[in-house]
């Protein structure tokens, strides 16, 4: 036993010593925790809000709101209120046109959703 541990315990102050360095050492650690636990809540958040952001857009695809809006970025008729009717073969063949697709193989067939996304994703480029 030194002469520091030897002082301590005659003054009866060894146990609330050892506690106090506990505590000191335990709390340096607990700032560190809640940190994480927030950097992590935020990327959780983060990562929900993105999906229900991605699913939104999905569950609005291929609706007529989104023919409507489609058609007026790309413009299918003449300007005179002659053209296909939104959402219909030539309506979407017009549209692919305009996006310069038309006969890529890439593109998936029409009256899908996975058209949908991909003149949506032409349309955010």
């Amino acid at each position: 036993m030194n002469k520091s541990t030897s002082l301590l315990m005659s003054m009866g102050l060894l146990p609330a010593s050892l506690a106090l360095l506990a505590g000191l050492t335990l709390s340096g650690c607990s700032q560190d925790v809640p940190k994480q636990q927030t950097e992590q809540s935020a990327m959780q958040s983060s990562a929900q809000s993105s999906a229900q952001s991605t699913a939104a857009v999905e569950s609005s695809l291929c609706t007529q709101a989104w023919f409507k809006q489609v058609d007026q970025q790309l413009i299918s008729g003449d300007g005179q209120g002659h053209g296909p009717d939104l959402g219909s073969d030539e309506w979407q063949s017009v549209i692919e046109f305009k996006l310069g697709v038309r006969g890529d193989t890439d593109v998936p067939n029409r009256h899908s959703k996975a058209w949908c996304a991909y003149v949506q994703q032409k349309l955010s480029q």
